[in-house]
Parts: C-alpha cells; structure tokens; sequence
C-alpha cells in the first residue's frame, strides 16, 4: 500500500511575541541612551580624562555652542553650579582653610580664585539662595602680612578684589579669606584666621565635549 507522506502544517506564534520583541528591542536601545548620556564628558577619546572627571559620574551638561564649532556641551558634575566654563561647588560641612582646600583638591579642583565683578556677582547670588547663609572660604591667602596670593597662583589684584569696607586688616594671624553673605553691597570679603571652621566654595574648569 502507498504510504501517505506526514502533512506540515505552518507553526503559529502567539500574536503577542511580535510586541514582547520590538518592547525588548526598545528596552535595548534605552538603555544604550543612557549609557553614552552617562559618558558624555569622556566620548572624545583624543582627550586625557581630567582629575575631576575622574571623581564623579553624573554630569549635568548644558549646549553652549558658538555654531561652526566642534564642541557642543559645557558640563559640570551634578550639584554643581556652572558659570560660562567654570562649574562651582559650595559645601555643606565645615573645615579650616588648609583642610578645605585639600577637600577641594581632592575632587580634582581647588578653592574659588574670582577673577571678575561678574564671577563675584554670581557666587554672591549663590550664597544668598543657600539656607546656611554663612561664611564661605576662597582661594585667596596671606603668604606675608601684606602680601595676598590665590591658590592657583594668578596675580592678586587689588583693583579687582572686592573686601568689605577696613578689611583686609592685615593682622598677622588673620591669613585666610571668606566670603561673607552679601549686603547691600558687592564686596563681601573679609580676612580670618585659617583655623576657623568655615564653608568652602570649590572651583574646577568645566568639561566641554
């Protein structure tokens, strides 16, 4: 007898596996997303990764460009503030002035050297928006009675620095310098002794990528 050869019928899958696949894919892709957002301050591979990209993950990253140029995002680690390229840190707890700036130093950053009326201007605001409202050391230091030097060596200016009216009193114990909260008035400096326990505002060049 002729022996009947088996029928193949075509398999079916369930209507819903097409949606689970493109949801999986879609999952994929996002995650991908937020990997390269996540690395956006370390994608240019020509660049060595700076000491303050070393010591954080998240970025806040903001478009800053002049059209017709390579490089698109200014960003700075998350809580920090950004002013044109440079991002800011104001801390919450209380060291001395050498011990704040080896925190700042830490971070791959250094306590705050304010080169203009428009940086000072800026961090005047941010110290007024903060709940502390206190002191807040920077940069600047006494090397001599008289004589005035920012941490990272640029050239202390006289014209340019903004103590408060009789300050610095060039005490030989007083040597280190903090912002006060802003009056009325700009200028906010004032000369203390370094061993005081103050708030710090830390400073590092922004990444642009």
């Amino acid at each position: 007898p002729e022996m009947k050869k088996p029928e193949h019928h075509p398999q079916k899958y369930p209507l819903w596996l097409p949606w689970l696949i493109s949801l999986l894919l879609l999952l994929v892709c996002i995650a991908l997303v937020v990997v390269l957002l996540a690395a956006v301050p370390f994608c240019h591979s020509s660049d060595q990764p700076t000491a303050l990209q070393q010591q954080f993950s998240e970025w806040r990253c903001n478009s800053a460009v002049p059209q017709g140029t390579e490089r698109g995002w200014t960003c700075c680690p998350k809580g920090w503030k950004r002013l044109q390229k440079s991002c800011y840190f104001l801390s919450l707890d209380k060291m001395n002035w050498a011990e704040s700036e080896q925190n700042c130093t830490g971070m791959g950053s250094h306590l705050v050297v304010i080169n203009s009326k428009e940086e000072q201007v800026f961090l005047a605001e941010q110290i007024k928006r903060e709940a502390r409202r206190e002191n807040f050391y920077i940069g600047l230091f006494e090397e001599q009675v008289g004589q005035w030097q920012w941490v990272d060596k640029t050239p202390y200016n006289v014209t340019a620095a903004f103590w408060r009216t009789g300050e610095p009193s060039n005490t030989t114990d007083e040597n280190s310098t903090v912002m006060h909260v802003p009056g009325p008035q700009l200028n906010n400096w004032n000369d203390v002794r370094s061993d005081l326990a103050h708030h710090r505002i830390c400073e590092a060049a922004a990444v642009t990528v």
